[in-house]
Parts: structure tokens; sequence; C-alpha cells
């Protein structure tokens, strides 16, 4: 038996400004370097030893990465892949969510924010929150980089990399950091659940989901190891 460890960044700035995020890199609040630190506690007290570890690109998964890292006393070099980042926003990127839920009605946000397949509209190449023109992703294809993404887009890559880079590791303990839509895609995938299950799932800042998995890294358990925040959670 092996473990996949999946962790949601810390809080960022942009959430705690209730921003459309995407592919803008922020960093975290010092609550979100708080709550890395706790979920770096979290993997100690369970006597688990990382093998090997995944983030995105994005500076809020990395440093939440960096913090549980400097916890764990391990200073393996993790891999980095834009496949995990976050969902692309399109056009919502950098607006207020509760303004939007006032000009579109809560609906309509829950849609672009939820469903499976909806795209906001694209975002312009001109605009300063466009990847195109974010330091960070300069060596990305770019015919890989969005200007909008539903749920489902960012599923397809998300799972291929996974398919290819992480599924074909057998016995090694594993953490991702990553975020809150690349981890529901990711827990779409590993818990086979349907388009309106996924729409409900909410996942944590911090909260480590700790995946127990066979040889084929097939799923057996699985729980969040800060129980007191997950009692408003889909239990897997």
């Amino acid at each position: 038996m092996s473990y996949l460890v999946l962790v949601r960044h810390g809080q960022s700035v942009w959430n705690l400004e209730k921003k459309f995020t995407g592919w803008v890199d922020v960093d975290l609040t010092e609550n979100g370097k708080s709550e890395a630190k706790k979920a770096g506690e979290l993997i100690n007290k369970n006597n688990l030893t990382i093998d090997l570890y995944f983030s995105s690109v994005q500076l809020r998964a990395k440093n939440t990465l960096k913090i549980i890292q400097g916890e764990l006393k391990d200073n393996k070099v993790p891999s980095e892949a834009w496949e995990l980042n976050e969902r692309h926003y399109g056009a919502l990127t950098g607006l207020n969510k509760d303004e939007m839920k006032i000009k579109l009605g809560e609906d309509k946000v829950h849609q672009f924010r939820r469903s499976w397949d909806l795209r906001p509209d694209p975002l312009e190449k001109q605009n300063p929150y466009h990847p195109c023109n974010i330091e960070i992703y300069k060596n990305i294809p770019e015919d890989k980089i969005p200007s909008t993404e539903s749920l489902k887009d960012t599923y397809e890559r998300v799972i291929d990399f996974y398919k290819k880079k992480i599924e074909i590791i057998n016995d090694k303990n594993i953490l991702i950091s990553a975020h809150g839509n690349s981890i529901r895609a990711l827990c779409k995938y590993l818990f086979n659940l349907d388009n309106n299950v996924i729409s409900k799932l909410e996942i944590p800042t911090g909260n480590p989901l700790l995946i127990e998995v066979n040889v084929d890294r097939k799923v057996l358990s699985a729980k969040y190891l800060d129980s007191d925040r997950a009692k408003d959670l889909l239990v897997f």
C-alpha cells in the first residue's frame, strides 16, 4: 500500500479578497501560511514519509508545499507542472465574486464556478492578467495557454498529466500541492464522481486529503487529516 496526499494551497491574497484568481500568480496570506504549516504538522503527526512531491507552477501552491516540506524537514526537489494549475476563469479573472453575484445573479455565478462544461467569456490577451502576459508561463507552448476554461477543460489537462506522470509510479507516497479545481478534477477521476456530485464538492484550503492506494494506484480509502474541518465536506 502507498499514499497519495492532495493539498489545496492555503488561503491566498485573492481568496481573502474574494476575487476570481485562476492563472494569476498571487501569494499566500499570513493565514494561508499558517494553514500550510498546520498541513505539514498533520502529515508529520500521521508519520507519513513522502517520497515524491508535485505542485503547480503557481506561487500559492509552491509556497504551500515549501512550508509543508519545512515542517517535514524534507528538502527533496519537487516537480512543478503547469497542468496542475488552477482553472482559468476567463473574463471573470480579477473580479469580485460577491459583486458578480449582484451583477449576474447568484445562479449564474454558481454555474460559472461549478458547472462541468460551461466556460466564462475568454479573457482578452491584452489584459495584464492573461497568462501570456505573466512571466512564469513564458515557457508554456502558446497553443496550451488558455483564455478561459470549464471544469471539463481543467479535468482533461490535469488527468492527462496525472496518468502520464503520477499514476504510473508504484509503491511511492506522493504529495500534490495544487488548487481547488485541479484537486476537484483529481477527485472526480480517483473516486469516479459523476458531474452532479463534482459540482457540490468543496475542497478546503490547507487540509490534506490522505488517500490510500493499491499497487495499481486504485483508491482503497480516503480521509481528511483535519477531521474538525471536514464535517460538512463530501465523505469519500
